[in-house]
């Protein structure tokens, strides 16, 4: 982006604003005229070129928040995901607790049953003494250092009757079930446990990354509002150059427009070929001389003509800066009309707000300029009548006569009449 020109165009536009606003039209010469004229045209562009980084730049930001957001909405989801998955292990976990507790009371059960078994076998090896049984056997029953080494002697020796090697061998085979299972069941929880670290580990990097993803998100929304401030700024600057540029013109215009030569007798002659327009005009003006108690002349030769210029253009579009027949704004058609009658005046409300003589609003005649206070004071200019009415180019309308006694005229006009007789 441009930047060096964002700072150099609202250095450049405080410049020219003190010293358009402060110098006056009339102490510049066309050359200088022109000379500012250029220079507001190549402010105005590098604005313009700013605004174009600067909305692109915007464009950009929304395009990365998009994105930002489509992640945002991902690492929730995965976030929410992998805490369904938790609770899930959690579950499993404490279902895997539950039958490793059940196994361990199994074999504690299968414990105590083998002890109980060792002992009849112990009291069967006692009857055996008892009832005349070798002593030897005794010796290696007793002598046993284990209940599989019992097991082991008792099968060597081959002593023991068949159903209690059954027994045996049933126990022994219950016993190794339920630790194989039991084993299985460990391996189980183990895994469990390992998957609940991993979960925990892995919530804990989604959650860091949605918390980078929203500073992220904040900082990107921080640069977009610096943006569109930054935007809102270089367009009233450019606004400002804007409004700068129109009044140079304008005064350019009032240096360079001739004058028009027009003579009172030919007035005359407009005036008789005008028809009953021109009547109009003379009873409108004579019912306001019969109601005003002024001394001061009636409007002739170029007020007159003034005040007739716009009679065959009525309906005439409203053009914003329009000076001629092929559309008018209100000035613009102020100027040109007082221009038919050979008498040269600004072309901006600002400019013709303090052109020629200010009278007051009850002594004014027709063929004077009125003011009205629309977007601001004196923002609509036209050319009064008498009888109330005014001549001017309005947005709404074109070119017409208009009725400022009474309605929305009336209440937008404060007084401010302006006399170039």
């Amino acid at each position: 982006m441009k930047k060096s020109f964002v700072t150099l165009a609202t250095v450049t536009v405080v410049g020219f604003g003190s010293v358009f606003f402060t110098m006056p039209a009339a102490a510049e010469t066309l050359d200088e005229l022109k000379s500012k004229q250029t220079q507001i045209k190549e402010e105005r562009q590098d604005i313009k070129a700013n605004l174009s980084d600067a909305e692109a730049e915007i464009a950009d930001l929304l395009i990365d928040l998009e994105k930002l957001n489509d992640e945002i909405d991902k690492v929730n989801k995965a976030l929410a995901e992998n805490k369904e998955t938790m609770e899930k292990n959690e579950k499993s976990i404490t279902k895997t607790e539950n039958k490793i507790e059940k196994l361990e009371k199994e074999i504690k059960e299968l414990e105590e049953m083998i002890e109980k078994r060792f002992e009849i076998l112990k009291e069967r090896a006692v009857s055996y003494q008892k009832n005349g049984g070798n002593v030897s056997y005794i010796e290696v029953l007793f002598g046993s250092q284990s209940f599989m080494d019992f097991i082991s002697r008792v099968s060597a020796i081959n002593k023991i009757t068949e159903s209690d090697a059954n027994l045996m061998e049933e126990i022994e085979k219950d016993k190794i079930k339920v630790e194989e299972k039991q084993d299985e069941v460990l391996v189980k929880l183990d895994e469990l446990k390992e998957l609940r670290v991993e979960l925990e580990g892995m919530q804990q990097l989604i959650k860091d990354q949605q918390k980078q993803n929203e500073e992220k998100k904040a900082e990107l929304k921080q640069k977009e509002e610096t943006l569109v401030a930054k935007v809102s700024d270089l367009e009233m600057k450019d606004s400002e150059l804007a409004s700068l540029e129109r009044e140079v013109r304008q005064n350019i215009d009032v240096l360079t427009q001739p004058a028009a030569d027009v003579k009172v007798a030919s007035s005359s002659t407009d005036a008789s070929n005008k028809g009953d327009k021109l009547t109009t005009v003379a009873k409108t003006e004579s019912k306001s001389k019969s109601s005003d108690s002024s001394s001061r002349p009636a409007a002739t030769g170029g007020v007159q003509t003034a005040i007739n210029a716009g009679f065959d253009h009525l309906g005439t579009p409203y053009v914003w800066g329009g000076k001629s027949p092929g559309g008018f704004d209100c000035s613009g058609f102020v100027s040109w009309a007082f221009a038919q009658g050979g008498i040269s005046i600004p072309s901006s409300t600002s400019a013709l707000a303090s052109t020629g003589t200010k009278v007051s609003a009850s002594d004014m005649q027709p063929g004077d300029i009125v003011f009205f206070n629309t977007y601001k004071t004196n923002g609509h200019v036209g050319i009064y009548l008498g009888g109330g009415k005014f001549i001017g180019a309005q947005n709404s309308t074109g070119l017409a006569v208009a009725d400022m006694s009474s309605g929305y005229w009336a209440d937008k006009f404060a007084g401010h009449v302006r006399s170039v007789r």
